[in-house]
């Protein structure tokens, strides 16, 4: 039998037992074995590493651990530089959109907001999602770590928040997407692109206060919804930027 030492940090303790979390354990295991297959036996999906230290020593994840090995295993770091040493490398596609799982319904709804191109349907699990995150180069969104070991999936991501604003943030900090934001850009029920469309062309379909009121709207050619920036575009503008 190998002994070894190991500690997780930060948000990566959410995913241990409550002896294990911010400290460092003895853990024995038969035979060696690739740092990646360790690291996911305590339930931590792979994508959420981004830095691995072995004997002080950074290491990836083919490395095979060794008898007496001290192993320490970092998230992704947000708050801090960390410039000046070597990441993890975990692949992402070259445009950054996503596929969110059931469970991110709202947060699903907060990226289309910000116009980020992100599809969700409640009725999508397991093996379909994959499916459509890797036929479409998406990066898969989820509270499964399951479904984030499958050796099939090309690009996930573990989604730490519970609440939706807060998963918005943690997303757009992750993808390092605030620049691209563009809001109400997106049809908040399918993902698709809004097109201007003529006040004349759907004046018969406004209600007499929006008719009154507004002159510039936006259209979805999908589900043929028109959206216009009254009071409720005005909220959420206004809780968009909060978050931001």
């Amino acid at each position: 039998m190998l002994s070894i030492y190991l500690r997780f940090y930060e948000e990566l303790n959410d995913f241990l037992p409550e002896e294990k979390r911010k400290v460092r354990f003895i853990h024995t295991i038969p035979i060696r074995t690739s740092i990646k297959d360790l690291i996911e036996s305590f339930n931590i999906p792979h994508t959420q590493v981004s830095m691995i230290l072995v004997n002080d020593e950074q290491k990836d994840f083919s490395y095979l651990v060794d008898d007496n090995d001290r192993i320490s295993v970092y998230p992704f770091f947000h708050s801090f530089n960390v410039t000046s040493v070597s990441r993890i490398h975990h692949n992402i596609p070259k445009k950054i959109r996503f596929i969110a799982d059931q469970h991110l319904g709202n947060l699903a709804r907060y990226l289309r907001l910000c116009g980020i191109d992100t599809e969700f349907n409640e009725c999508f699990h397991g093996h379909e999602l994959v499916e459509i995150a890797n036929k479409g180069d998406r990066i898969l969104l989820t509270k499964s770590h399951n479904i984030l070991k499958r050796n099939d999936l090309k690009f996930g991501y573990f989604v730490y928040a519970s609440d939706p604003e807060e998963q918005l943030d943690e997303v757009i900090l992750q993808y390092n997407l605030k620049d691209g934001i563009e809001l109400f850009s997106r049809c908040l029920k399918c993902n698709t692109l809004l097109i201007p469309i003529d006040k004349s062309e759907i004046e018969d379909r406004l209600p007499e206060k929006v008719r009154k009121l507004h002159d510039n709207f936006t259209y979805c050619k999908k589900c043929d919804k028109i959206y216009w920036q009254g009071s409720h575009y005005q909220k959420m503008k206004q809780k968009i930027n909060t978050i931001l």
